[in-house]
């Protein structure tokens, strides 16, 4: 994976330098805002960018009753209004903001944090919830070719 990144890397560098500041910045903008668009949708079907699906959730004991949990994770999380979108004409950035960002970071490394006050501490199982898949590469590169087009 991190050769197909370095490929990709070394292959749009040279056309992205062609480019003025201006145009590359509305280039990492709209590779910018695919990118989050894909990992919006990756997080939605709670899949790793791998494509292993996420450690299920602990069921939790609600009066002995069976079934599955319906509510699914992370719902808020993968709006735009957590997940923001940084570009400027060196790069693109798609990042959690605020509070949040503290909440994906457990998620994402599987780290210990405190649900609630006054309730013990938790280990949470890791879910990768922001990575650079195969497909993104290839929209990536789509993304350069159909700008360089027009």
């Amino acid at each position: 994976m991190s050769r197909d990144l370095q490929a990709l890397e070394e292959w749009a560098g040279a056309l992205l330098a062609k480019l003025d500041a201006g145009e590359r910045r509305k280039l990492m903008g709209n590779v910018a805002r695919d990118l989050r668009r894909s990992q919006q949708k990756r997080i939605a079907t709670q899949r790793s960018p791998d494509g292993t699906p996420f450690a299920p959730r602990k069921l939790k004991v609600l009066r002995e009753k069976q079934g599955r949990i319906k509510a699914q994770m992370f719902t808020k999380l993968r709006t735009a209004r957590y997940m923001r979108v940084q570009s400027t004409n060196a790069g693109a950035a798609v990042e959690f903001i605020g509070r949040v960002s503290r909440i994906a970071r457990v998620h994402h490394y599987g780290m210990k944090d405190r649900p609630a006050r006054g309730q013990p501490d938790v280990r949470y199982a890791p879910r990768e919830l922001l990575g650079f898949a195969l497909q993104d590469a290839k929209n990536v590169s789509d993304l350069l070719m159909q700008h360089l087009k027009s």
